[in-house]
């Protein structure tokens, strides 16, 4: 039965040749114990023997299949990611996310179908198909807290891309430790002779956000400096900056408290407020906090700052949610550390 060109040996083959039910040759190739289900040894010896001497190989479709997984993995993401002016941030995670996809043998399900409500796409909804898939990987700058609590009363398996409170219960994560890295770029600011910073930009209710706030309230008041909190100038929805044409007033906050180094939360207003302050001749250093969301404001200076783990963000989410399906989680929160970018733009104060 195992020579070329002769169809594979199944399970009733194995079964007909010792004289069991194929319940019993299904027993034994799982390596249940006799305490569970009772076989005589002779017995599973006799199975084992016929497995050896005709070669056969479980079907690897099938075993997934009873123990419940079919190796598709969902993605849903809160934003669109593609094909979108801010298609490229979101593209490293997706890249990570397909090849360790691949390594593992598993088939990506975008899922696309949610509705819009409130602004914001829905993970629930009639007909959703998330249970088509073995578990799922979020993606989104900010994810509801109510979907979040479902999921994880609900039982379904799911990592987000990014750290997340919990949510009736801690919620499995690969994120990037904000927190560490702008504390890093503070110290650096303060041995360059900074003294009297500013944070710009919303510090929360995003995660993301909050966490570059804490690393960089918490590092002024350990290293005894001034710090301040400069909210954007004009109010933004959860996926934007909010400086744009309002830079001039951000430009009088910071003059007026006599900041000479700024932490800009989003890319953009970053470079605005560098561009503005070079144009008026006056020396301003800056810190980006991540890489860019949103067009607009290009520059062609390196900007002192982070640069956050993308790629790896997305396979080890995979990594996460893999353990969770095949019920052996280890480390279900992870932060990772981004890499700094000394760039031209936090200098020494003159």
């Amino acid at each position: 039965m195992t020579g070329a060109g002769r169809r594979r040996v199944t399970q009733q083959d194995i079964a007909r040749m010792t004289g069991v039910s194929q319940a019993t040759v299904s027993i034994v190739l799982n390596g249940r114990s006799e305490g569970e289900v009772r076989i005589a040894p002779e017995t599973r010896d006799r199975v084992l023997r016929a497995i050896a001497e005709t070669g056969y190989v479980a079907d690897p479709v099938a075993r997934r299949l009873a123990a419940g997984h079919n190796r598709i993995i969902g993605v849903f993401t809160y934003e669109s990611v593609f094909p979108t002016s801010n298609s490229d941030f979101y593209h490293p995670f997706l890249v990570g996310i397909e090849q360790r996809a691949e390594s593992l043998g598993s088939d990506l399900l975008l899922l696309t179908s949610a509705p819009v409500v409130d602004g914001r796409r829905r993970i629930f909804h009639e007909g959703n198909r998330l249970r088509l898939a073995d578990g799922c990987v979020l993606l989104g700058r900010s994810l509801d807290r109510e979907e979040l609590a479902r999921l994880l009363a609900d039982g379904l398996h799911f990592v987000s891309i990014g750290r997340r409170d919990d949510a009736g219960g801690p919620v499995p994560y690969v994120g990037a430790d904000y927190a560490a890295a702008v504390s890093a770029l503070v110290h650096r600011a303060v041995r360059l002779g900074h003294t009297n910073l500013a944070y710009l930009g919303h510090g929360g209710p995003a995660e993301s956000w909050a966490d570059r706030m804490r690393g960089f309230t918490d590092t002024v008041s350990s290293l005894g400096v001034q710090g301040i909190h400069l909210p954007p100038a004009t109010p933004a929805p959860a996926a934007v900056g909010g400086v744009g044409g309002g830079v001039a007033e951000v430009w009088e906050r910071v003059r007026a408290a006599g900041v000479t180094a700024v932490f800009a939360e989003d890319h953009a207003d970053g470079v605005a407020l560098y561009q503005h302050a070079k144009q008026l001749g006056v020396p301003l250093s800056i810190a980006t906090l991540g890489e860019p969301m949103r067009p607009g404001n290009e520059s062609n200076v390196e900007f002192s700052g982070f640069r956050i783990p993308r790629q790896r963000m997305g396979a080890e989410a995979m990594d996460v949610l893999t353990a969770l399906i095949e019920g052996n989680p280890t480390q279900t929160q992870r932060l990772l550390e981004c890499e700094l970018v000394v760039g031209e733009t936090l200098v020494e104060r003159k």
